[in-house]
């Protein structure tokens, strides 16, 4: 299969290798003359701009960062093969490719360093790939060839809207890097408290080292479901002031910490064993949401996972 790769970056680089790896004709192109020239010594096909490099592919994966994408998508007129993404944030590509044959995507993996001398084929080995399945917007054959292109690569395929990502990633990423920032600002006023900080500082405070335009980028770009869950955070952490100010704190703070503690104790959840499930929306959907994810595409069904505390669930 044919295969086109916009932006060789860490992701966008390492999916051109794991596609070639795999023995799928990819070609890749980059706007950085020294990134292309990089991915030509190794080896690869490099077109010289978008509209060349998706000619005749079958499907055109996205890997640039999201204010680039509106520059990429309009050098896409005329392409009618399948297009998918990587961006972290997925209402706003949805949006921006309305029309189009689209299913929006987000490996999450990635590492310290970044570039396409980082990339690695087995990157992805592992990770939780989002593959975004609308019930009335995404056409299921589209979404199961990328389902079956990225499981082989070792990835977890999960199945959920682009509302539900956002949420999910608002909830354990976006807001999370706002949290550790607003931390880390107290080294600055007080020098005591970094010569005290140790493991829950460092643990707390880790992403804040993010190059600050990835993080606004990031959150700004889901600037609704950031506002939103930023906003029941914040509506959390005031009742745990309404628990110090009252007349027996520490019994009711242990209280309230008991579900969160448990809850961190027990994550991530020991995957359930191997089920095989009809490929139709509404059992993918009810996969994702569960937590499930896929892990082999078959005609017509599909092989999953999920986790153990599923079965827990209403």
């Amino acid at each position: 299969m044919r295969i086109a790769v916009i932006g060789l970056g860490l992701i966008g680089g390492s999916l051109l290798r794991a596609l070639g790896a795999a023995g799928h004709d990819v070609v890749g192109f980059d706007a950085d003359p020294a990134t292309r020239e990089l991915a030509r010594a190794a080896g690869f096909e490099v077109g010289g701009s978008v509209r060349e490099t998706v000619a005749g592919s079958v499907v055109a994966a996205l890997a640039v960062p999201l204010p680039i994408l509106p520059e990429v998508v309009a050098d896409l007129d005329g392409y009618d093969g399948l297009v998918t993404d990587v961006t972290s944030v997925k209402g706003p590509v949805r949006d921006l490719l309305a029309g189009r044959r689209f299913v929006g995507g987000h490996p999450m993996a990635g590492k310290e360093t970044s570039g396409f001398a980082a990339a690695e084929a087995g990157l992805f080995g592992g990770c939780a790939w989002v593959l975004c399945l609308e019930p009335d917007g995404t056409d299921l054959d589209d979404w199961l060839l990328l389902a079956g292109l990225f499981t082989r690569m070792g990835a977890r395929v999960v199945p959920v809207t682009a509302a539900e990502h956002d949420t999910a990633v608002a909830q354990i990423s976006h807001v999370p890097h706002l949290f550790a920032a607003v931390l880390a600002e107290q080294l600055l006023s007080n020098p005591l408290a970094g010569t005290l900080a140790a493991g829950s500082f460092r643990d707390g405070t880790r992403v804040a080292a993010t190059r600050p335009e990835l993080t606004a980028a990031m959150c700004g770009g889901n600037g609704r479901a950031v506002q939103r869950e930023l906003h029941r955070l914040i509506g959390e952490l005031r009742q745990l002031e309404a628990v110090l100010e009252g007349p027996e704190p520490i019994g009711a703070m242990t209280g309230y910490l008991r579900r969160p503690s448990e809850a961190r104790r027990a994550w991530p959840a020991t995957p359930g064993r191997p089920e095989t499930i009809p490929a139709d929306i509404p059992d993918l959907l009810h996969l994702g949401r569960s937590g499930g994810w896929v892990t082999e595409v078959k005609t017509g069904r599909v092989v999953v996972k999920r986790p153990e505390t599923d079965r827990f669930l209403p």
